[in-house]
């Protein structure tokens, strides 16, 4: 008994590690914008401190705040800056400009800041204005080549991309059916090879909140919220969607395959849900903001990634840090914080740090508890939407890993909905000690005695 003790307690830090370092993975595609129309915001050196005791890890400014920069410098926080619109034409026209506005707002911070992205302009091809558009992409590649000249390794690390709104879609439902506004063609045909060229992602802003706002279907609102509901088939693809933050991610894929460029990034540089809004904006509520968020993050860290896209999650900034008591337009426009300026949290949804790294309750699965029976699988009647519910929902518990069912993983083969849920299902059926009632799922799983193992592919459990 000392002997195995002993086994036992090494072997702790060991799992402890694993999961720690699983959970910060599961953690690295989710960040946040931080918004500064407002007159009430915290001192850089308490934003830094907020950040730090959340999963967040990346931050995306809309210009460049010296006191935010350096209050994060070290701390692993990944930074996206923004050039003002108004200084595009200077950047375009000038290869000095765009030298100068390098030395001034991203050579000083390096290489203790952590800059990943400069986004060139924000919503320009959206914007109306021909001549800003038309001059995006010259200034684009001066500041790329600026960069590049820099002579420092950090600079030239850097990626240079400018911020879209769906608005740029001409067409997005159903998702196979997205492309790219026929007058925006010239200019995004350009870009879309200056990305290709140098690496850099397409940056999108989806709002499922806004097609909420547009969409009267009775369904449209739990399609948003990720809550459970019957899907929509996309009849040209033929994959059913559970959720709208899949749906326009896809269009956009689609968007950018049908424009040549299919292997370019997407990186969504805003989304999010207001708490509270105008008589007028129906479903701004705290519950729903709650909703939203709490669920794509649980989506995003589950690895799942799209139906066009599984296994890869895409980058996600989340709109946004804090409120913003300036921004003009409906009241939704000032309620978009995940945090109050005096820090405390809007509501909760699963940022903190404990959130990401609680230490499992130690489990065996090879030899579940004596309450458990059996494996828990999909049952026969449940649909494709209710299992990539529950295959997303199971994949972000604490203690379950889907890498089995990843690209390359045993079991993820065959590549259906079906058979990654019914995996999940069972991994978090037996970890939460594979009671009956654990193996509920809203009564889209059921229990078997029949071992659902196939070839390399190993369902944990039994009797």
């Amino acid at each position: 008994m000392e002997a195995e003790s002993r086994k036992l307690l090494l072997l702790a830090p060991i799992l402890l590690c694993c999961f720690m370092a699983r959970s910060e993975a599961q953690s690295q595609h989710i960040g946040v914008n931080y918004g500064e129309v407002a007159d009430n915001l915290p001192p850089p050196d308490a934003t830094a401190r907020l950040l730090k005791s959340t999963a967040i890890t990346k931050l995306r400014l809309y210009g460049v705040d010296a006191g935010v920069i350096r209050a994060l410098a070290g701390t692993g926080v990944s930074l996206v800056l923004g050039v003002a619109n108004g200084d595009i034409p200077a950047i375009a026209a000038d290869p000095n400009a765009a030298a100068g506005w390098l030395a001034a707002n991203v050579l000083p911070f390096l290489p203790a800041s952590a800059i990943s992205v400069v986004a060139v302009g924000n919503e320009v091809l959206e914007s109306g204005d021909a001549a800003l558009a038309a001059a995006l992409l010259p200034a684009m590649q001066n500041l790329r080549a600026a960069a590049v000249a820099a002579g420092d390794a950090a600079a030239a690390g850097i990626k240079f991309s400018t911020v879209n709104t769906m608005a740029v879609l001409a067409q997005s439902d159903p998702p196979s059916t997205g492309a790219f506004r026929p007058d925006a063609a010239a200019q995004l045909q350009g870009i879309l090879g200056f990305l290709s060229r140098t690496g850099a992602p397409f940056m999108v802003n989806p709002y499922p909140y806004f097609a909420y706002q547009s969409d009267p279907r009775p369904d449209t609102l739990a399609f948003c919220l990720f809550h459970p509901n019957a899907g929509r088939l996309d009849a040209g693809s033929r994959i059913t969607y559970a959720n709208m933050f899949d749906a326009q991610v896809d269009a956009v894929k689609s968007a950018l395959g049908r424009a040549g460029y299919g292997a370019v990034d997407i990186v969504v540089a805003e989304t999010g849900w207001p708490t509270r809004g105008d008589p007028t904006e129906q479903g701004a509520t705290v519950d729903n903001a709650r909703a939203y968020v709490s669920n794509l993050v649980a989506h995003l860290r589950s690895g799942a990634g799209t139906p066009l896209m599984p296994g890869r999650p895409v980058d996600t900034y989340l709109f946004a840090l804090y409120d913003e008591d300036l921004k003009p337009g409906p009241a939704s426009e000032r309620s978009f914080g995940l945090y109050h300026t005096d820090l405390t949290m809007a509501y909760d949804a699963g940022l903190t740090s404990d959130a990401a790294t609680t230490t499992p309750t130690p489990t065996t699965p090879t030899s579940p508890s004596k309450g458990s029976g059996g494996w828990c699988v999909a049952s026969a009647g449940a649909t494709d939407a209710q299992l990539q519910t529950d295959l997303d929902y199971a994949c972000s518990q604490v203690g379950v890993d889907c890498g089995a069912i990843q690209p390359g993983g045993a079991c993820f083969q065959p590549n259906t909905v079906r058979a990654h849920a019914a995996y999940a299902m069972n991994q978090l059926y037996q970890a939460a000690g594979g009671h009956p009632w654990n193996c509920d799922f809203r009564q889209s799983a059921t229990l078997t005695s029949t071992n659902p193992s196939y070839g390399s592919c190993v369902f944990t459990g039994g009797q």
